[in-house]
């Protein structure tokens, strides 16, 4: 099954106000009016009205890069995915590996997360992914199973607007890549967990992207894995002449 490309750029905790209204006016002239390939871009909190202006009538989707697990209320500091609905957001990213690993979310408040964000109209984009000592000690299968099993709270009705972004812990902000064998292989046992919880219908619909330095130079050869739908894209987003030459490795399909 063909299912369109998504290139996302997540800005993480990068630029200024004027710096993420210029990249977000070059992102969405670059990617113009493709169709072939989706472009979504995760600014931080603070710059996303900046950022959503900026966007105004693009091809380019507004994300955020976390919201809580509640609808409102007395959480001081935090994001109400309802808020970021009012603000514009289409798409909101779970479990980055920073937030499970740096910041300790766990899958149970994750799973809080994913249920309150379908429920306010957001899409959400799972980010799933081991550390280096769980690839070298055999358990990559077994921590993507087991993060996954966030989707059985997915609803029918709720597939269409979710995807999953496998980023190997071991490869984020370290220069380390998955090679695009690795890449596919856990990108497939990713689409079969996903047909054991949802179904094949639904698992082969699915985009599973893949993150952990991706660059101009590697893009092309892991985005043309046939389990690999997109990249989801950290330091490599934050210029345009790195993040261009990725949008255009999207394949045609």
């Amino acid at each position: 099954m063909s299912r369109t490309s998504v290139i996302a750029g997540n800005w993480k905790m990068h630029l200024t106000k004027r710096k993420a209204s210029a990249l977000a006016r070059e992102v969405a002239a670059r990617q113009g009016a493709a169709e072939h390939r989706r472009c979504i871009v995760f600014p931080a909190f603070v710059h996303l009205d900046h950022v959503r202006r900026n966007l105004k009538g693009s091809n380019v989707v507004l994300g955020a890069q976390n919201c809580w697990s509640k609808k409102e209320g007395a959480f001081t500091g935090e994001i109400s995915p309802y808020m970021l609905r009012d603000m514009g957001v289409q798409v909101v990213l779970l479990g980055h590996s920073e937030r499970r690993h740096v910041l300790g979310e766990t899958d149970s408040l994750l799973v809080d997360k994913l249920k309150v964000a379908l429920r306010a109209k957001l899409e959400v984009m799972l980010c799933v992914g081991e550390t280096l000592e769980e690839r070298e000690a055999g358990l990559t299968f077994e921590v993507l199973r087991r993060q996954l099993k966030a989707l059985k709270h997915v609803k029918d009705s709720q597939v269409p607007r979710v995807s999953v972004a496998y980023e190997p812990v071991w490869a984020i902000g370290t220069g380390l890549t998955a090679t695009p064998a690795q890449a596919q292989e856990v990108h497939a046992e990713a689409r079969s967990s996903i047909a054991g919880i949802l179904g094949d219908s639904a698992a082969a619909a699915m985009p599973v992207l893949y993150g952990g330095s991706v660059k101009p130079a590697n893009a092309s050869e892991l985005l043309s894995q046939a389990d690999v739908d997109g990249a989801l894209v950290g330091g490599a987003s934050l210029v345009i002449d790195q993040f261009g030459p990725i949008l255009d490795a999207a394949p045609v399909v």
